[in-house]
């Protein structure tokens, strides 16, 4: 199972699961300002890789919670790329990623799967600490004590320590459909090209010597 919001680090992971297992996918949609673009994009990478097996929940009490960015439009969303890691930027959903997994670990005990793939980006990304190694081997601790004994789940995260531009490497290299996925944090129509998210993505294609498939309203230099 992949976790798959439509971004380009979850596309990535979609294509490496994808090169040693069937495949199910989920997507979760808790209002964030993009959510209907990046179903738009969760559902042609699921066609683009022949998924029948999927499932969309929704998480509106993260809306409802708030405190960030991305969920909250009182709230602007960053325009430059982030500084120190070590300062929690406003776009991070608070645990969110905790949610996203109890929902696969739940549709994984039902279907069979032995594996749920994330694509959590920590060392190059903007630092979110539902994103850190050691978070995902709470989780799958949390895993092993709290369902079936006969139940044997792992969580992967491929991605984790790559640099964004490995990660386009990898993606080209794995001919993953980068050309559909969305990363822009407030904009639904074309890509802002100013949010920080676009900003790591725009850096990454960059350094990676490969030209970013999608439009961009604005292009500033990283």
């Amino acid at each position: 199972m992949v976790l798959l919001s439509g971004g380009m680090d979850s596309c990535v992971t979609t294509a490496i699961a994808n090169e040693m297992h069937s495949l199910a996918v989920l997507h979760a949609s808790y209002g964030q300002r993009t959510e209907q673009r990046e179903r738009r994009a969760f559902d042609q990478i699921a066609d683009f890789y022949g998924v029948r097996e999927r499932l969309v929940v929704r998480l509106d009490s993260l809306a409802q919670i708030g405190g960030s960015a991305l969920t909250d439009r009182s709230m602007a969303v960053p325009e430059n790329l982030p500084g120190n890691t070590a300062t929690i930027p406003i776009t991070y959903v608070p645990f969110r990623n905790a949610h996203f997994l109890s929902a696969a670990v739940s549709w994984a005990e039902v279907i069979g799967a032995t594996a749920i793939y994330i694509g959590a980006v920590y060392e190059d990304s903007s630092g979110y600490p539902d994103c850190r190694p050691e978070y995902y081997e709470a989780f799958a601790q949390l895993i092993r004590v709290g369902t079936r004994p006969e139940t044997q789940i792992e969580i992967a995260t491929p991605v984790i320590h790559m640099r964004k531009s490995g990660i386009v490497r990898k993606g080209v290299e794995l001919r993953a459909p980068l050309e559909l996925t969305w990363s822009c944090y407030q904009s639904d129509d074309e890509a802002c090209g100013v949010c920080d998210s676009c900003r790591l993505r725009l850096r990454a294609f960059s350094q990676a010597g490969h030209a970013d498939p999608i439009a961009y309203k604005a292009q500033v230099a990283q």
